[in-house]
């Protein structure tokens, strides 16, 4: 296993990976990294590189991008997942340190201490002038209410603020625990004093702060934003605060980093600047490392996907109750894709049992991965399937039937043009198994070499598929039958199915020879590699 670290990253994160046997770490920096590309399994960056197509078309081993810091705007998500990279970062890891700069900045615009500090070092003494105020008793409306936002929620009650809080994916009961009030976006920005920001950069979120916005606030409102410059319609804001509208703002971050030569801002009355240092403590950095070392030690080691950016991520206890129950998906997916004719356009994927109250997300593209697994040539797995298969036009759906009385199982059925393939199987002993095939009950274990057969229940047909092998030397580990309960057409041969585990696969031409009787219908071999 590679790792390439491409930016720095705190000691001990760089230790952890040295520390596992058979692993090599590469240290490189943004300028030289991109000749280790070729032979890297891991990529560690942080802000300063831009991992886009031409990056991930140079690394064909690479496996997953872990991003040590929250943002992941240096990163094309789309590219990653199309070529199968999972991408993860560490949210919460610098909120402390980004909480604490918003403070900072809020006290920063009430005692006017950028400006006071240059008076005072120019010779001047100039008290009146510098009149400031109190945060007690203010009200701080927070826009965002994550990890950051909770942090900084924690730090202004002690400054005795009144404080709301919006933000459209959190419970009130969250929002009661952290002892805040959560309120409509119109309330919060009439009612408020200050107003941080906390909130990602979405289609939805960008440019929030605009004319319209700072036309429903206080007069004299202070803006702090220590988020996302994209947030904030940079233009309004130098207009808001020319006329008395807003009466500071306090920015970490910016629409343009670092900002052009003759910024408009920089000359704006009551502005307060700094370079997108929120989460830059020597605390913060190590708490990062560490971490995003640690999450990408656990996807490679064991695939748990802690803090995926674009796939489903889940804690390792989640990830261990349905590991078996992935494997499961996705041979059930590859079974169903090797047995199925015709160009399929659906896959269905159904749950029963416990499973059904699960988070499917993870089983949904796990089934994919397999009935996309002899179809297509591009690299299918747990992160880019579902795009793949998007792209291929198929539609996916998902049922859930939680019903008590039936076992944990999954369902799942691939429709072609030619009909629909359904296979159901269950998890044995931690291990996938096979337990139903076109409605017709019939066991075996989906691991190793085995060959589906669909004939007409009459006498002969398994002495005709033992001599066959026999004959081809192939040795039978386990066979394996299954007959429905009633003919599909009234007078004929009931229809059977024979799940024959060999101890090799069986070539093609042996299977021509078992579809020589005329009551063997069907025949086909399906290899499942552990």
């Amino acid at each position: 296993m590679n790792i390439l670290i491409a930016e720095p990253l705190a000691p001990a994160g760089i230790e952890l990976f040295q520390s596992q046997p058979g692993w090599k770490t590469i240290v490189s920096n943004p300028k030289e990294y991109t000749q280790h590309l070729a032979e890297a399994d891991a990529l560690l960056v942080r802000s300063a590189v831009q991992v886009g197509k031409p990056v991930l078309d140079r690394a064909p081993k690479l496996r997953v991008i872990g991003r040590a810091g929250v943002g992941v705007d240096n990163v094309d998500l789309d590219a990653a997942t199309e070529a199968g990279v999972l991408v993860m970062n560490t949210p919460g890891g610098n909120a402390v340190s980004v909480a604490e700069h918003t403070l900072a900045l809020m006290l920063a615009m009430a005692r006017h201490i950028p400006r006071a500090d240059q008076s005072t070092r120019a010779g001047k003494w100039e008290k009146k002038k510098f009149m400031g105020h109190e945060l007690r008793g203010k009200t701080l409306g927070i826009v965002g209410l994550g990890s950051v936002g909770r942090e900084v929620v924690k730090r202004a009650r002690a400054f005795e603020m009144r404080i709301l809080a919006h933000d459209p994916y959190v419970t009130s009961k969250l929002a009661q625990d952290a002892g805040v009030e959560l309120v409509d976006l119109h309330r919060l920005y009439a009612e408020s004093d200050y107003i941080s920001l906390h909130m990602a950069a979405t289609p939805e979120t960008q440019g929030m702060l605009a004319r319209e916005a700072f036309g429903q606030m206080k007069d004299g409102v202070r803006i702090v934003n220590c988020a996302r410059g994209e947030l904030i319609d940079e233009a309004a804001l130098q207009d808001a605060l020319a006329s008395g509208k807003v009466g500071g703002a306090a920015l970490d971050v910016f629409s343009t980093e670092p900002p052009p030569a003759g910024y408009p801002l920089w000359n704006a009355e009551g502005m307060v600047a700094t370079p997108h240092i929120g989460g830059s403590t020597e605390e913060a950095q190590e708490i990062v490392g560490v971490r995003i070392a640690e999450q990408v030690v656990e996807y490679l080691k064991s695939g748990v996907a802690i803090n995926a950016v674009n796939m489903p991520a889940m804690t390792r206890e989640q990830y261990r109750v349905l590991e078996p129950y992935v494997t499961l998906a996705e041979r059930l997916g590859s079974f169903a894709a090797h047995i199925a004719s015709g160009n399929p356009g659906t896959v269905r994927m159904v749950y029963f049992g416990k499973l059904a109250d699960s988070n499917t997300n993870l089983l949904r593209s796990a089934g994919l991965v397999g009935a996309l697994s002899r179809s297509t040539s591009q690299r299918a797995n747990l992160v880019n399937a579902m795009q793949i298969a998007e792209s291929r036009g198929w539609n996916v759906a998902e049922r859930h039937e939680k019903r008590s009385s039936h076992s944990d199982t999954i369902r799942l059925e691939l429709e072609t043009d030619h009909g629909i393939t359904s296979v159901e199987g269950a998890v044995v002993f931690d291990k996938p198994r096979l337990i139903q095939v076109d409605g017709i009950q019939c066991e075996a274990a989906l691991s190793g070499s085995l060959t589906f057969m669909k004939n007409q229940d009459v006498p002969g047909v398994i002495g005709h598929v033992g001599s066959v092998l026999g004959r081809n030397r192939v040795n039978i580990a386990n066979f394996s039958l299954g007959r429905r309960d009633a003919p599909l057409k009234p007078g004929e041969p009931l229809e059977a199915v024979a799940l024959v585990t060999t101890d090799e696969t069986v070539p093609e031409t042996v299977l021509a020879q078992l579809r020589e009787n005329p009551a063997v219908k069907f025949a086909r071999s399906v290899e499942f590699r552990e």
